[in-house]
């Protein structure tokens, strides 16, 4: 209808409200197809006050949507993808989506613990900037890659549909940092931010109880389909790459909670 839009979210559990995107699911709750609207949000309005008075998961699962972010616009960037528009990514996108990283680690674990306090502190301020406007202009702008497409096929599991969009972006964060080998140091960043505000970091986490070569693949296949985010990696990417990613990852989020 060409009318100005104005979103006003009363939760930050996603960087859905700023983008120009709305994912599509099947009544079932599995991923089916991204709509690209023709233009952004004339405004966003988030009143912090009525966020710190949600439950404090919501504002955790949006810390694990916005996660990805730099990661995807990173693996974007060294394989010269495209971003959501089809466009290429600027330094700018980078370094928003970059400020999105750093906030979490500096500020996610005390707005979640004053939200749970349901108060609205300036750590509060800083991570609802984080999940709604940067990591809504880090990915557009940037670029979406494996996390998210892990996340599109870890729906294809019903046992995941009880669980938040960021929650299992968390995972496939972790999943998408194995298929590039970060560094020791970077994982356990994640990992011990994940733990330190609650987000998931095994597949039983995301409600995978019984973990079976078969679901696994189903998940990896999904991941792959035709079109989706995951080609942007820097590298060829198969099932197989991603089966052995998620089961890795999956161990590896076990070994950090034993210790």
């Amino acid at each position: 209808m060409k009318l100005a839009v104005v979103i006003v979210p009363t939760i930050a559990s996603t960087d859905a409200p700023c983008s120009a995107l709305s994912v599509i699911y099947t009544p079932e709750g599995v991923f089916e197809s991204y709509l690209i609207l023709p233009k952004n949000p004339d405004l966003v309005l988030v009143d912090t006050e009525v966020v710190a008075k949600a439950p404090a998961r919501l504002l955790v699962a949006g810390m694990g949507d916005a996660l990805a972010t730099w990661f995807e616009a990173d693996a974007c960037a060294k394989a010269s993808a495209k971003n959501m528009p089809g466009g290429n990514a600027s330094q700018a996108a980078l370094a928003l989506a970059r400020l999105c990283y750093d906030l979490l680690i500096e500020c996610g674990k005390r707005a979640k613990l004053a939200v749970e306090m349901n108060v609205a502190t300036e750590d509060v301020e800083k991570v609802v900037e984080a999940n709604t406007l940067l990591s809504g202009l880090g990915f557009e702008s940037g670029g979406l890659a494996a996390a998210h497409a892990i996340h599109n096929g870890l729906t294809a599991l019903e046992e995941t549909h009880h669980y938040y969009h960021g929650e299992k972006v968390a995972f496939g964060t972790l999943v998408q940092m194995i298929m590039e080998n970060r560094s020791t140091e970077e994982l356990e960043e994640v990992l011990e931010f994940c733990v330190s505000v609650g987000l998931p970091v095994t597949l039983e986490q995301i409600g995978v109880t019984e973990i079976s070569p078969e679901k696994i693949r189903k998940v990896a296949e999904m991941s792959c389909a035709e079109g989706e985010t995951i080609y942007n990696m820097p590298f060829p990417v198969t099932p197989d790459l991603v089966y052995n990613a998620i089961m890795a990852a999956d161990a590896i989020g076990k070994d950090f909670l034993a210790k």
